[in-house]
Order: C-alpha cells, then structure tokens, then sequence
C-alpha cells in the first residue's frame, strides 16, 4: 500500500513537470509566429483602451480618427484586437486603406476578436503578446482604460525610464481622465524621490487625433 502511494506522488508530480515543460514550447510556438508575422509590420503604432467603450462614446471616436489618419499616413496600427477602442483604431485603420493587426488574447470573457483586422494573431500568454507591442512600436496611444491599459502604459513608460528600450512616444489621451493620475505621481512619487522630473517626460498627455498624428510623425522624422 505505501509502495502504491508513492508510485501515485510520483505520476502526480511527472504530471505537473511534463505539463510545465509542453508550455515552454507553446510559448515558444507564440514567440516564432509574432516574430515571423510582425517583423513585416512597418511603422507599427500600438493603441491601448478600454475594451468597454461603445461606438458613441468620445475616446472610441478619437480612437477611429487618429488610426485612420495615422494609415493615411503610411502608418500600420497595433491593437489587442478586441472590442472598444480596440475596434475603434482596427476600425479606422481599414477605411484608411492601412495595415490593420490585433494581437487577441484568449480570455474566457469580454475579448473577443473585432472584424477590423487585416492581419491577427491570438495568444495565450499576455507577457508575449506585451513583448510584441512593445518590440515592434513607434508609438503608444493610450486612451482611457482599466487596469489593462494602465499595464500596457507603465510596462512601455518602464522599459523606456530603465533604458532597455530606445525610447519613443508614449502618448496618453484625455486630460481629464488621467489628470488625478499624474496628480499622484507628481505629488506622491515625485515627492518621495521614487522617480524623477525627467520621468514625467516620458510621456505626454493630449486631446485632440491631429496632436497625437503630429507628436508621432515630428518623433519618426527626426
């Protein structure tokens, strides 16, 4: 009887070490076909939001018109792939004639793919799909969101302030949304020396699609 107990901890724990090692190369799998897809991707430029917002709302309409300007401009637009202001730049990209990518990830809820893309990949992993924004990105738009977006925003605003990546623009939208936001990194972590002016340079804070198009354009010819 123990002889049998032992042999069953031993399955269990194969179990779980085989289990562990066939992940390894589905992440592998999820690596290959981001790096082989979107290293034909150009001028890539990631938009991030709430995949909450509807067609009528504000940022889902800023969205659209800054993506669509952007492909006029030769510009490929970037997204999670999902609905909101996912689908909002997915959405304008495509009726300006432009490369038009979701990365979607595979969640049990509220993401599901948008019918704007012209080139879209799923995964599994956030970290990879997060590896291939910010790899393959001239740019970050970044509209109102929740935790998501907030994610998306202070993994690119960290890699730059660390200098593991050359920097670019990181553009949030909407004053009055992220306004109590910088409020706090100006009057808690600035205030205790966790960052630095210069920090808040990182990135920008705007309103309008026609300040976002030319804050990216004047960073992309210099």
């Amino acid at each position: 009887m123990k002889k049998m107990k032992r042999f069953n901890q031993t399955l269990n724990h194969n179990d779980v070490h085989d289990e562990d090692t066939w992940r390894i190369f589905r992440i592998m799998a999820e690596f290959i076909d981001g790096f082989e897809t979107l290293s034909r991707i150009k001028k890539g430029i990631c938009f991030f939001g709430s995949a909450r917002l509807k067609p009528n709302t504000k940022y889902y309409k800023i969205a659209e018109k800054t993506a669509y300007l952007l492909a006029k401009s030769g510009y490929s637009v970037i997204t999670g792939g999902g609905p909101g202001v996912m689908e909002a730049a997915n959405k304008g990209a495509s009726a300006g004639g432009g490369k038009s990518v979701g990365l979607n990830i595979i969640l049990p809820m509220e993401q599901k793919p948008n019918p704007f893309m012209n080139v879209m990949l799923e995964f599994r992993y956030f970290f990879v799909r997060k590896v291939m924004f910010t790899k393959y990105a001239k740019a970050f738009v970044v509209l109102p969101g929740g935790f998501g977006t907030l994610d998306e925003f202070y993994e690119a605003i960290t890699l730059i302030q660390t200098e593991r990546i050359c920097p670019f623009p990181v553009i949030l939208v909407g004053k009055e949304y992220w306004k109590d936001l910088i409020a706090w990194m100006k009057n808690s972590m600035l205030k205790e020396n966790c960052i630095s002016n210069c920090d808040l340079d990182i990135f920008k804070v705007v309103e309008t699609p026609e300040e976002i198009v030319s804050i990216i354009k004047k960073n992309h010819f210099k």
